[in-house]
Parts: C-alpha cells; structure tokens; sequence
C-alpha cells in the first residue's frame, strides 16, 4: 500500500482534483522533443512518449522502498528479530519514522523553493539519489543480535526515506515542463499508478524469491531462496533494503537520460529559498481568511498525519501482536493493494455523486471502525472479550480466528485508504479560491507534511510508555477522529 505522503496535490497541478488513472489510459502520445526545454516554454503538446514514460518510472523505481522497507518486510522484521522486543521495535521505529518526517517537513519548502526557481532539477535528484541508495544497502548489515544492528538499521532507513523523498521534490517540479497545464493531473494520475504497480511487483519478487519463513526455510512460493539467502539470518528480509536500491537505480535511469532539464538560471540558492518561503507566507495568510479552506487543510494535515502512522506500523503491529513472519505480512500487503485499487475506483464514483465530502467522512469513519477491531485483536481474543484458539504450528497461513478477523478488517481498511486521499484532492477544489488553485495545492501538499513526524512520534512514546503495541496504535484512531470532527464544519457545495 503506496504511502500518502508521497505524489498528492503536487504543488505545480492546477487540475490535480482528477483522480489516478491506470497506467497508459488516457494518457495519449504526446508530440515534441527530448531537448532541454527553456523555463515557461512547454511545448503545446507536451515533450514527447519517451520523455513522459522515462519520467513515470521514477515512482517504478521508488515506490519498492515505500512497500518494501517501510511498510511490508524490513519493518517487521526490524520489530520482530532486531529490537529486543516488538514494542521496543515499534517504538524506535516511530522515532526513526517522525525525525525523518520533522526533517522533511522543515527542509521540503525551501527545497521546492529551489527546484521553481533555479532550473535544472537532475543534478539535485542525483545528489540526494546517493544518500537513498547508501541508507538502503546499510540495511543488510542489520543481522539478527548484531551488536550495532539496531543503529544501523534506524540510521539507513532514515537516511534513505530522507534521499528518496527529497528526490521526489525536484523530480515532480520536472511536471509543468513536460506537459502542458491541462494534461498535469493525468500525468501525476498515471505516476501514482506506475508506482504502484511496482510496489506490487516488488513485493510479490521477494517474497516468492527471496525472503523465506526462518522455520521452513521456504519463500511464499515455496522455493528455496535465491542467491543462496540464508533464512535462519532473515537474509531474504534484510536483502529487501539492497534489493530497493538495484531497483531504484536502474529504473531511474531513463530519467536522467531521457527526461529534458530546464537550464540553469542565475540565481543563489539563498535567494530563492527567500522568496520561496515569503510566497509560502503569503498563502499562509490567506489561507487563514477563508475559514472554510484553514479548517479542511487542517483537517487533511491531522488525518493524514493518522494515515502515515498506520503505513508505518501496521506491518509492525501484526508481526509483534499475531507473530506474523514477513511471509503472512507481504501477503497481507498484497491484499491491501488489490482492496485499494478497488476502493480508490469505487470512490471514484461516489466523489462525482455525492461529492467528495462525504466520501472522506464515510472513509474516515470506516478507519475508525476497522482500526478498533484492530487493536481489540491477538493471538488469543478476538473485539477485546471473545477468547480463541491461538494459530496451530503448521497449519499454513492465517489459520486462526484472530488471524481471519484481522486479515479482513485489514482489507476493508485498505479499501478506504485511497479514496481517502483522491477525494481530500477534489474537495480542495471546491473549497480553494479558483484563481489561487496551484498556490493552494502546495499549500494542501506542505499540509500532509508539516507534521507527519507528530503521529508516529506519538504512537512511539505511548508504546514506550505502555510497553503495548495496541495501546501505542489506538492513538491513531484519535487522529482520524479528530480529522473527521473538522472536516465535519466545511462546507463543500457538491455535497
């Protein structure tokens, strides 16, 4: 399941209220060369299939970071067989996770400051492609009772969520010079859907492949692990940080060969990091006199800031609370893909009938609801007071009662996480001033970000504090509640 931080209400999509498209409709060829284009001078119909594709597959090569890394394998395997415990785990890792978002949050205006105002976006993609690539390949190094094995595998994956997501900001300031303005939100729609297919991809590679069950010695596919990855070591899980890495490089190279740069211009980096903040302040301003648009970015800011803290741990939370291995876990992840991708085309359609405000409310409501029975699951109960048999050794995969109950929960609320995020984008157009609709996308977008750090952070300290995993995850439920009240007092005229 693709995290929401990244590709939403891209700050340069004035059109960006259109959903995600699959990848390749709609998106029809667009005449033109590859040559370095000249700042505000997009050709009419765009420049070119070649420059367009090799660009899509910048989310192809980041996305098995996101899926792999952060959500699906190395996390629950960092919880599971790294920390001396699964809370502990949980607890360092929503650490790791909120400074990695506190930085991003800080540093991310002034970077797309930079990325607007300065011209060439690749030689900055590759300066922070470096540090993604090295954090990632850290994370093979953190074998099981390592005596440095926690602090390397912290410091990688911060390392390269900091990499990869700075060089997302300059790779989607490459958008209004590929395409012209009215094909921008097709062409952020089919990036988010190239990505997610390689996330699926991904994912469905290493755990047929490569990360095996350390008891059966056995992938998802029931083959012995390639290159020889040892699974008592958890090889296989560990070699999800490298395997992102191999990935990412040879899918971003199209971008680099085949995706035209914007020259040069001659400004300082201390210049437009200037006026990019007191832009930042301008909209700020003005955001605050129109009370309907501060109380929904609000709103997105606090429910999105409960989505990220949900991407993050709930690998983490089944591994700890059902002792899932990252077999059962990357399962689980595809399952949640296949119930997103039918979630977010059935939102779809609720949006234009009865209007993105009541698709974000009936999706939050449905979080709270599924993130409950959640919580109220483990090895032995079921809703907090229904007591089970646990899982029977080899009797395959979510044998067990709890096991079944949070599989399907677990999907339902994979079905309501992406239209969740389309229809937050639709609303703000309808909300948002129309003739200040770009400059309120980026504020929409700094808004998922600002505080990203708060909920993870939160879900740490109070996991640290109860030594429970599913009290450190109820303080997610809080956050969609609260995002639900505000949203509740904006009025959307489609609605």
């Amino acid at each position: 399941m693709r995290e929401p931080q990244r590709g939403e209400g891209d700050a340069s999509s004035p059109d960006a209220g259109e959903g995600p498209i699959r990848a390749g409709v709609g998106l029809e060829p667009l005449a033109g060369g590859g040559a370095a284009l000249h700042p505000g001078q997009v050709p009419d119909e765009g420049a070119g299939r070649r420059a367009i594709w090799s660009w899509l597959f910048f989310d192809w090569a980041a996305q098995p970071f996101f899926t792999l890394v952060t959500t699906f394998v190395f996390a629950p395997y960092f919880a599971s067989a790294v920390a001396s415990t699964p809370a502990q785990g949980q607890a360092l890792w929503g650490y790791a996770t909120a400074a990695a978002g506190l930085a991003i949050a800080v540093l991310a205006p002034v970077l797309g400051a930079i990325a607007d105002r300065t011209g060439a976006r690749k030689p900055w993609i590759l300066a922070f492609s470096l540090p993604f690539l090295a954090g990632a390949w850290m994370l093979d190094a953190a074998v099981p009772g390592g005596e440095y094995s926690l602090w390397i595998a912290l410091c990688g994956f911060a390392m390269a969520t900091l990499g990869v997501e700075f060089a997302t900001v300059f790779t989607n300031a490459m958008m209004p010079d590929l395409v012209p303005r009215r094909k921008l939100g097709r062409l952020s729609g089919s990036g988010w859907a190239v990505g997610y297919l390689g996330g699926l991809l991904s994912l469905v590679l290493v755990l047929g492949l490569m990360a095996a069950n350390p008891e059966t010695g056995r992938t998802l596919l029931g083959l012995e692990p390639v290159f020889g990855l040892d699974a008592a070591t958890r090889a296989g899980d560990r070699a999800s940080g490298p395997f992102s890495a191999i990935w990412y490089l040879v899918f971003v190279l199209p971008l680099f060969l085949f995706v035209p740069d914007v020259p040069r211009r001659a400004v300082s980096f201390a210049h437009a990091a200037r006026d990019g903040l007191r832009d930042l302040a301008n909209t700020l301003r003005e955001a605050r006199a129109s009370r309907g648009v501060a109380v929904f970015l609000i709103a997105n800011m606090i429910y999105k800031d409960g989505l990220v803290a949900l991407f993050a741990f709930g690998g983490i939370y089944a591994a700890g609370v059902l002792g899932w291995s990252s077999l059962e876990i990357g399962t689980f992840g595809i399952l949640l893909t296949i119930t997103g991708t039918l979630g977010a085309f059935i939102g779809g359609r609720l949006d234009d009938r009865l209007g993105p405000k009541r698709v974000i409310a009936g999706a939050l409501v449905v979080l709270i609801i599924c993130g409950l029975g959640l919580v109220s699951v483990d090895r032995d109960t079921v809703f907090f007071v229904i007591e089970t048999d646990p899982a029977t050794p080899g009797a395959g995969l979510f044998s067990s009662l709890p096991e079944k109950v949070f599989l399907v929960l677990g999907g339902v609320l994979g079905a309501a996480a992406g239209p969740l995020q389309a229809a937050s984008r639709t609303l703000l157009v309808h909300v948002a001033p129309p003739a200040a609709l770009t400059r309120y996308f980026g504020l929409f977008a700094l808004s998922g970000k600002v505080t990203s750090f708060m909920a993870p952070a939160l879900v740490g300290v109070v996991t640290a504090v109860t030594a429970s995993q599913a009290a450190g995850m109820a303080v997610i439920l809080v956050f969609f509640a609260v995002g639900l009240v505000l949203l509740l007092q904006v009025s959307d005229a489609r609605g």
